[in-house]
């Protein structure tokens, strides 16, 4: 447990555990400060300097995001910061030439409405070279970037490889995959990270099968991602307009994946609405042809299946197949199933082939 300090936060008396970052602490005691380049998952960076706060004994205001409270520490956040925000906020917005690439929320322009800032004109050399990319999961508009390098770090820091880095210099600078490859052709595994991350948008999901609502307007699901037995959380982004699965989501709350998914857990939906897709039991009948029928049905007609087996041919003739795709108790209660009702150790699981 680290010691617990006092400070000063908009005159009012506050404390935090020494050494928590201002910006938390300040979330913590109601005090909302913007921030776009930082993440809780990710060091502290403090590039873009729109947390600015001021400290009292300090030249200059400081990035709430990267200070650390200290005893006495005395904290403003609303005495000329706002206009040091709008400021920064127009800067941005001179060289931001496309809001709303893919759909996604947009930090940059909530904070402009927010602070009722527009920008006072468009920098001649604003336009950044296009990138294109041969993999269809992920587009990424450079016009839309802010160079907060958040997708950049969250590659290093997280996922822990080199799938990103800055190109360029000046009005040039870019982000892109590292050596200025396709995503395809690096460390990267397309599990979209850099994705979620991205505070403008300007990395955005890329799909044969879109929509044409913002994410903001979809109508969110929580549930649990199948592909392994992990039990990462996600949100199924519904549009409402055709009732189909548009993208997959993560909040950084979310136990046990904070928000982390694979390239499998993110992209990997579109078989929802395969045609090909069961939705609902079969059960071959005396025709030799499948026919639809009920859940009790068909679990009947199963367990009527594996007692004639095992009257045949002994409960040594019945193996059962686990999957990484369940989770443990699933697995355990398969294990028990085999052992004690139907009385045998043939089990297996697929990823052990």
């Amino acid at each position: 447990m680290r010691a617990m300090v006092s400070f000063t936060l908009d005159g009012s008396p506050a404390s935090a555990p020494e050494g928590e970052l201002l910006v938390h602490a300040a979330a913590r005691h109601g005090v909302f400060i913007p921030t776009l380049c930082h993440d809780d998952k990710l060091d502290p960076y403090g590039g873009c300097r729109m947390c600015v706060v001021g400290v009292e004994g300090s030249p200059r205001p400081l990035p709430a995001c990267a200070t650390r409270v200290t005893e006495g520490m005395i904290v403003s956040t609303n005495s000329s910061v706002p206009q040091f925000r709008k400021t920064l906020t127009e800067m941005l917005l001179a060289e931001h030439l496309d809001s709303n690439p893919g759909g996604r929320p947009n930090e940059l322009t909530d904070l402009a409405q927010e602070l009722d800032a527009e920008a006072p004109f468009t920098l001649p050399d604003a336009k950044r070279k296009d990138y294109e990319d041969r993999n269809r999961l992920m587009g990424y508009t450079p016009d839309s970037c802010i160079l907060c390098n958040r997708c950049v770090r969250y590659t290093q820091e997280v996922m822990q490889c080199s799938a990103l880095s800055l190109e360029g210099r000046g009005p040039e600078a870019r982000i892109v995959p590292t050596w200025e490859r396709s995503w395809l052709d690096t460390e990267c595994e397309l599990c979209g990270g850099c994705l979620s991350v991205c505070p403008t948008g300007a990395i955005f999901e890329k799909f044969l099968e879109g929509t044409e609502q913002p994410e903001r307007e979809l109508v969110k699901t929580k549930t649990t991602c199948t592909f392994c037995g992990v039990g990462c959380q996600l949100d199924l982004n519904v549009d409402p307009t055709t009732n189909r699965i548009v993208k997959v989501t993560s909040e950084p709350h979310y136990v046990s994946n904070e928000g982390n998914l694979c390239v499998k857990g993110r992209f990997a939906f579109n078989f929802v609405h395969h045609p090909d897709r069961l939705t609902q039991p079969l059960v071959r009948r005396e025709d030799g042809d499948l026919h639809p029928t009920s859940w009790e049905d068909a679990l009947k007609a199963a367990a009527d299946g594996l007692n004639r087996v095992k009257a045949e041919h002994g409960p040594h003739s019945i193996g059962f197949l686990a999957s990484a795709r369940l989770t443990m108790e699933e697995n355990f209660l398969i294990q028990k199933l085999a052992r004690t009702v139907v009385g045998t150790n043939s089990i297996h699981s697929c990823e052990a082939t």
